[in-house]
């Protein structure tokens, strides 16, 4: 996933008319959020040298550092902006946020570069999320009975994750996402209709010229798929964690070759193996990623494929659960 809403000045402030400690400040840590039209976001707020710092994620795109963060008496004010081609400050919204326990409470509200309101300002809720459990051994982790996700005929088991164009089909084995660029076409993502917990899953992925997909694990986490052999690490190119995690390798085979995938999630924490080589080992996961169906990390979700973007092939997917 490459869209996204980018926001390019860093900026942390932090002002009190009585300066809070990092243990007594309610707003530090990582929130989930529902935003405004009910898709997954997320909050960080980190306190560094006296000095707070905040990351976000709305809906799509990339976890981004917000322009400022500071308090002022019981509210959290966050501020971040958008920038237009020529690098001048199109809008600035500001979001404010109280605490109620693990809560939040928040409004978001934008204002053109002229300081005019731009649209109107939206109620949202956060909430805290419990800190990632201890790394875990996986030599010890049990698995179940592995499940074929794919026949290799036609898409039983899977289904769109929303109403839209349906690029997908089986071809020679293969499961295909083809998309027509058209202004009256709006290509869908593919979702398995079962759910799952943690697992291990282990498949085949062929890009296209330009592919750009992605393996939503529990409809949380993408890791990515795309066509970038040959081009440096990235927490966007191929098996990384979408914004979140970079490989620590390069592993990709040029384009049109079938590449292995070997995914573990456990205990929120992420093991990928590309092409028999590891490039993220055991790392955790510290929230959902862009396309998330639900910043909820705590419940069962289908794997989904991306497929609103571009052309992309996979096969032999083979999903074995963790028995708890």
């Amino acid at each position: 996933m490459l869209c996204s809403i980018r926001t390019l000045s860093v900026a942390a402030v932090f002002s009190l008319g009585a300066v809070l400690n990092a243990a007594d400040n309610p707003f530090i840590g990582r929130w989930a959020l529902t935003i405004p039209g009910g898709g997954a976001g997320w909050l960080g707020v980190e306190s560094k040298d006296g000095a707070l710092s905040s990351s976000v994620l709305w809906g799509g795109g990339s976890v981004v550092p917000t322009t400022s963060t500071k308090v002022d008496g019981d509210t959290l004010i966050v501020t971040r902006e958008q920038k237009n081609k020529e690098g001048k400050v199109a809008t600035t919204e500001t979001i404010t946020a109280k605490a109620e326990g693990e809560v939040l409470k928040l409004t978001t509200a934008k204002k053109n570069a002229e300081g005019k309101e731009v649209g109107k300002a939206a109620e949202f809720t956060g909430k805290r999320i419990a800190d990632v459990p201890a790394t875990p051994d996986l030599t010890k982790v049990k698995f179940g009975e592995p499940i074929q996700l794919m026949n290799g005929k036609d898409l039983t088991g899977w289904r769109l994750l929303k109403e839209a164009d349906n690029g997908w089909s089986v071809v020679d084995g293969a499961l295909q996402n083809r998309v027509v660029k058209a202004k009256d076409k709006h290509f869908g993502n593919l979702r398995t209709d079962a759910e799952f917990e943690d697992f291990n899953l282990k498949t085949e992925v062929r890009t296209q010229e330009g592919s750009n997909s992605g393996i939503y694990l529990r409809g949380i986490y993408e890791v990515q798929v795309m066509e970038s052999f040959g081009k440096p690490l990235d927490s966007h190119h191929m098996g990384a964690l979408y914004s979140r995690i970079t490989p620590s390798v390069n592993a990709e085979k040029p384009i049109g070759e079938w590449q292995t995938l070997d995914i573990t999630l456990v205990d929120r924490h992420l093991t990928v193996i590309l092409n028999g080589k590891t490039i993220i080992e055991n790392a955790p996961v510290l929230g959902c990623t862009g396309g998330a169906m639900s910043s909820d990390e705590f419940k069962p979700g289908p794997l989904y494929l991306q497929g609103d973007h571009t052309n992309v092939d996979y096969r032999n997917m083979v999903l074995t659960p963790v028995v708890k």
